[in-house]
Order: C-alpha cells, then sequence, then structure tokens
C-alpha cells in the first residue's frame, strides 16, 4: 500500500508540474517514479495485491469537490450559488476556458484514470508471480468500472477526449481523441469485459468490500453508456439484467435514502462510501459536503457547522413539482429560506403554498436566509441529529449516492418507448413503480415526454442526469430559462481547458469547443 500511494502521488505531481512546463517536450522529459518504486516491490507476496483494490477505491472515493458542479452544473434543476463567478457563467453557457475549474476537473479524472490503469498493471505482476487469476481478473473487473465511469464524465464534458491504456504520464500524449460515441463503445465493451469477472451480488452483500462494484453496477453504467448511443436495445438488456435478479428495490422513505438509514439500501446500484467509524474523535473519511450545505442556519444540534452554500435548486425545478402535487421528493430535494418561501409564493400561480412548505426540517433544523441563494439541496443535507456524537463537520459519516435503482427503472422506460423492446418489465410499469414511492397515483400511458418528466422529478440535483438527458433527446429548449440561450452546437461541450492546450498537441489540433 505504501509504494503505491508513492506512485500515486508521483502521478499526480507530474500532472501537476505539467502546468508550468513550456512544451510537452519538457513534460515527456520528467522522471517517471513509479519505474523504480515498482522494482521493489515482491510480487510473490500475493496477499498484498488487494492493497491495490484497497488503493483503486480510495482514489475514487476521493472525488475532489470541483468535479462534480463542474458535470452536474449545467440543468434546469440546479445553480451554483457560490462565490466562483465563472462557474455561475458556465450555468448561463458562458465559457471561459481558462477557468481553474475546468482544468482542475480534467487532471482530476485524468489523474485517476492513469492511477488506475497502474493499479492493473501492478496486479497483472502480482498475478504473474502467482496469485490467483481469478481474483486478480476480479480486481481488475472491478477497476475497470471505476475508469470507464469517470471516462464517460470526461466524454460527458469534452465530447472528444483521450482513452490512456498506460498509467504512464506521457500515455496522454500518445494517443488519438476519440469522440463522444467512441467513447461510449469503448466504455460497453469494457463493461462487457467487465461483468462476468464481478461479483453476483447486491453492493451490501459483499464481505470483502462491502459496498464495493459488482456485476450490477457494471450493467448500470453498460446501460448509461448504450443510452448514450441511443442504443435503445441494448439499454433495455443490460437494465433487464438487473431487474430481473430481483436483488434490487426501491427504498421506501425517499426522504431517509439520502440520509445515514440509506447507507448501502437495497436501492443503491452505486455509492460512494464514507465513514467517522462511530468515534467521536479520530480518523474520519468524509466527502465534502460541507460544499452543499448552508452558510447560514440554526442546527437542531448545537455546534453543528456552517457549509458554504454552493449548490441551489432552480425556482423552476420547485414550481414543475409543486404542479404535479409532489410533496415527498420536493421536501427531499429542496431546502428552504425564508426568502426562497416568499419567492416562490410572490407568484400568484403558487399562492399560497402548502402549508408544509418550511424552512425547517423535521429533525428541527432550520435554514436562514442568505444573500447567495434562497434554496440548498436537501438530498445532500444530513440533519445534524444524525451526526455522531462529537462530530460537527456538516455531513459527516454521509455517503454519495451516485446510482440507484429508480435510474435504472427509468433507463429501462426511456428506451423501451423510444423504440426498444421489453420482453420483461414495460415502461408503464416501471415508471408507476418509481411514482408510487413518491406517493402519486399511476399513469394509464407512458410517453418519452413522461419519462423524462418523471426523471427530471427523481433525479434533481443528481450527477447532471437532468442536462445530460435534455441533450440527448434535443429538448434543449427547456434549458433556456431565466435569461439563458442554450445553443447545442457551441453550448453541449465545455471547451478544453487552456492549460491543457498549451500541453496536448492533440486538443490544440481539435476543432475549438465552447
Amino acid at each position: 500500500m505504501k509504494n503505491f500511494k508513492i506512485i500515486k502521488t508521483g502521478l499526480a505531481m507530474i500532472l501537476a508540474l505539467s502546468l508550468g512546463l513550456s512544451s510537452c517536450g519538457d513534460f515527456l522529459d520528467q522522471p517517471l517514479e513509479n519505474q523504480a518504486i515498482a522494482e521493489e516491490t515482491d510480487y510473490t507476496q500475493t496477499e498484498n495485491m488487494i492493497l491495490m483494490l484497497y488503493g483503486a477505491y480510495a482514489e475514487l472515493y476521493n472525488l475532489q469537490w470541483e468535479t462534480f458542479p463542474t458535470i452536474a452544473t449545467r440543468g434546469d434543476d440546479v445553480i451554483p450559488a457560490g462565490d466562483q463567478n465563472p462557474l455561475i457563467e458556465t450555468d448561463l453557457f458562458r465559457y471561459d476556458r481558462s477557468f481553474w475549474l475546468y482544468n482542475s476537473s480534467w487532471l482530476n479524472l485524468y489523474t485517476d484514470i492513469l492511477y488506475w490503469n497502474g493499479a492493473m498493471e501492478e496486479i497483472r505482476k502480482y498475478q504473474e508471480a502467482g496469485a490467483l487469476a481469478s481474483t486478480a481478473e476480479q480486481y481488475i473487473a472491478e477497476i475497470k468500472v471505476m475508469k470507464s465511469f469517470e471516462l464517460m464524465f470526461l466524454a460527458k464534458l469534452w465530447g472528444s477526449v483521450l482513452i490512456p491504456e498506460s498509467s504512464q504520464p506521457s500515455a496522454l500524449f500518445n494517443v488519438e481523441l476519440s469522440n463522444f460515441e467512441e467513447v461510449m463503445t469503448y466504455i460497453s465493451a469494457q463493461m462487457d469485459e467487465a461483468i462476468p469477472m464481478l461479483p453476483n451480488v447486491h453492493p451490501n452483500q459483499r464481505s470483502d468490500i462491502r459496498g464495493g462494484i459488482t456485476r450490477y453496477t457494471a450493467l448500470a453504467i453498460k446501460a448509461q453508456a448504450n443510452l448514450e448511443l441511443k442504443n435503445w436495445q441494448g439499454v433495455v438488456d443490460a437494465t433487464s439484467q438487473i431487474i430481473s435478479s430481483n436483488v434490487f428495490a426501491l427504498e421506501s422513505d425517499y426522504y431517509q435514502l439520502f440520509k445515514i438509514p440509506g447507507k448501502l439500501s437495497r436501492e443503491n446500484v452505486f455509492e460512494f462510501q464514507y465513514s467517522d467509524f462511530g468515534t467521536a474523535t479520530g480518523t474520519a473519511v468524509n466527502y465534502n459536503f460541507p460544499f452543499f450545505g448552508p452558510s447560514s442556519w440554526t442546527p437542531a444540534r448545537t455546534g453543528a457547522s456552517t457549509g458554504w452554500g454552493f449548490w441551489a435548486p432552480t425556482p423552476k425545478y420547485i414550481k414543475f413539482m409543486l404542479d404535479r402535487n409532489e410533496r415527498t421528493r420536493l421536501e427531499t430535494t429542496v431546502l428552504f429560506t425564508p426568502d426562497g418561501i416568499a419567492e416562490i409564493a410572490s407568484d400568484p400561480n403558487y399562492a399560497p403554498l402548502p402549508t408544509w412548505i418550511t424552512n425547517s426540517t423535521p429533525e428541527g433544523d432550520v435554514f436562514n436566509n442568505h444573500p447567495r441563494y434562497n434554496f440548498l439541496s436537501g438530498k445532500h443535507y444530513l440533519p445534524s441529529t444524525q451526526l455522531t456524537q462529537g462530530r460537527f463537520s456538516y455531513g459527516s459519516n454521509k455517503n454519495m449516492t451516485v446510482i440507484r435503482y429508480s435510474e435504472i427503472l427509468l433507463m429501462h422506460a426511456e428506451a423501451v418507448v423510444s423504440g426498444a423492446s421489453s420482453s420483461g418489465l414495460s415502461a408503464l410499469d416501471a415508471v408507476n413503480q418509481v411514482r408510487s414511492r413518491a406517493g402519486l397515483n399511476p399513469v394509464t400511458s407512458v410517453t418519452i415526454d413522461t419519462v423524462l418528466d418523471e426523471k427530471f422529478a427523481e433525479f434533481g440535483m443528481e450527477w447532471g442526469i437532468r442536462f445530460y438527458d435534455l441533450i440527448r433527446h434535443d429538448r434543449t429548449s427547456e434549458l433556456n430559462f431565466g435569461g439563458r440561450n442554450f445553443q447545442p452546437a457551441i453550448h453541449r461541450f465545455l471547451p478544453y481547458p487552456l492549460e491543457q492546450i498549451d500541453i496536448l498537441p492533440q486538443l490544440s489540433n481539435e476543432t475549438p469547443q465552447g
């Protein structure tokens, strides 16, 4: 573990140092520290092979805070409420290729991919030295899923991207750009390789790495890739395997699904695991949930920390939910301030508001007014009363939900109404399962409008799902709210970070994006 941690650090340092180099030649001349370190490893100690997998998961769960908003900020469900003006401009589809957050997200994702390539290389060496082949193949399959997950977001953000197959930073110079469709095809093929090697259980049933990647995680990512390819039958083939397994089910309590009781829920196909180990002090491994938290609140538990207030639902999303007579999902997704309540109520079409809309949560946390935002994300909120005694950091001990079974059901429905055939679950039944959990009456027929509306309601604030749905179905006029003017040919992808254009010749030769 120690050796491989140094490898990771060396790769990250080389990538970071590249920002200050004047040419790719300078970059390539830098020493590759991992070569010497790898030579010190005794691969015959095959029991150490699992340390490569532990390190890979640690890298996955260490997703930096700035990467999430880069991925998820452009939909009509969310606005960045922070003090990063270029991020606010990004939400308005005015892109600045010199914005540090673009470059940081690019580096974060590629550093992970190079790291995972290195982990797979190391596992192969253990296998060659006598490690059990089936175990090595499983570990490699898990890491392929991690790599494909982040590679998918690279393509969603920038369109044509690089697919390095080596841990060497120079690998980024030695591959050609792959376009969006080629990346999604690659991911689908990678999942085909991984699926047979992975545990055929729910993530919460894994005894070695509880909550880790399983066959169904890979099937979900395969479905997502084929969704982007509009290979509707490929989506149904993948989702049907997840549905027919009967391993997953919708969590009955939607509100608690995103809180401590929802950790390792039967609904979660993929979630990032964090813990404070139930102790008041000492080690705590957490996602940076303060990014989402309130800059001003009166928590039920005295001393619970504030957050940054950088992630806010849109009034458009709130009104959409009120039009649908939603309570369960709106109450879960949106935290109101007094000014936020007043803003919605000022529209005569929504006054008076339901009495259950308040600035206090069921647990007694009170959200106060703040000049930067009127609303906050409830899905990234952990009640102060659920904090481990002695812990005060916002969201401490909360997991980060990534893929839920409801997404499997609604991807399945989307593909069926788009032309795929299913011998199992119908699109109507899939949609009505999700609606039932939300306390809504069933619908009697399903169109693509029905499915996309259901996805909007179900996945508000989550991983940019709404933005990518609208792109995929050419419904980008929905993004033209609040003075925005989205032009698909110009605004679908972000511009390549300026620092990377200066380093990677493939990017400078590509037609400018954004």
